[in-house]
């Protein structure tokens, strides 16, 4: 296998791991690729880093049409535990040199392209305040101090949404599209699955901070259905309008603005998985 190798330079565990995770797949048999200018002729891409990073690998993937690999070295690697990637750097680098692969539904909003998640309100604003930097420096502690600056000012707003020739109107502080069963790094729903062919939506309206983190304590439970301040959808395309636009954050990257238009790929991916 000839694989080009991406590693995210900003990550604290990519700049740890990187060296290590070369070093594995060439010990490996797998050929090994850093310059994407010689990206003609791979047998695959390979990832050393968490979620965002690979999907910034997706167009790629489906230019040259290779599957893509994941060496887990993000903070919540949700898509690794969707897909039971280990999440050691020997254990995720023997799944890529073994070739087994598999397909998955990917989701696209405003031409970006997901696997996990997008979302409008409190997580679009969290990814926007964290920093490179501070995650760098203080990993999970970084986080959990923006979920907390994010949900302390998180403000409702009005939302419209169209779907299987439908529309409903409401006001949520959050509103999420989910293409997996396991994303916000805690959050795994029993009957939703990344090659389902599904999106799910779920809106949160809460008054209160502390109805926020109650709440969240239900979605966390696991299921998918609708509860106090809890509205949930499912479709293969959502259009979403706002008051005014609001960010969209994919996958921890930004996305655009609203309106936007989310969408399911079905099966449009081929990743190396056990």
């Amino acid at each position: 296998m000839r694989a080009l190798l991406v590693v995210n330079p900003l990550s604290r565990r990519g700049k740890r791991f990187g060296a290590a995770v070369c070093s594995e797949l060439q010990r490996l048999g797998v050929e090994i690729v850093e310059n994407e200018a010689s990206k003609q002729g791979i047998d695959a891409i390979v990832v050393a880093g968490g979620d965002g990073t690979l999907v910034r690998q997706i167009p790629l993937a489906l230019e040259l049409g290779v599957p893509i690999g994941l060496v887990p070295l993000g903070t919540f690697n949700d898509l690794a535990r969707t897909i039971g990637i280990p999440l050691d750097v020997e254990g995720a680098c023997g799944v890529i040199a073994s070739g087994r692969t598999r397909t998955i539904d990917a989701a696209r909003v405003n031409g970006f392209y997901y696997l996990t998640e997008a979302s409008i309100g409190i997580s679009s604003r969290l990814a926007r305040l964290q920093k490179p930097q501070e995650k760098q420096r203080f990993g999970l502690l970084a986080i959990i101090a923006s979920v907390l600056r994010a949900a302390r000012h998180a403000r409702p707003f009005r939302a419209e949404i169209s779907y299987d020739g439908k529309r409903e109107r409401f006001k949520a502080v959050q509103l999420t599209v989910a293409n997996s069963q396991s994303f916000g790094g805690f959050i795994t729903v029993e009957d939703a699955a990344i090659d389902d062919g599904w999106l799910d939506l779920y809106a949160v309206k809460t008054e209160s901070f502390s109805q926020f983190f109650a709440l969240a304590g239900v979605v966390a439970a696991g299921k998918r259905r609708s509860a106090g301040g809890l509205r949930t959808l499912r479709s293969t395309a959502f259009d979403v309008w706002t008051g005014h636009p609001h960010h969209i954050s994919a996958d921890g990257e930004p996305a655009g603005t609203t309106p936007a238009r989310f969408e399911i790929l079905r099966s449009a991916l081929c990743i190396l998985a056990p």
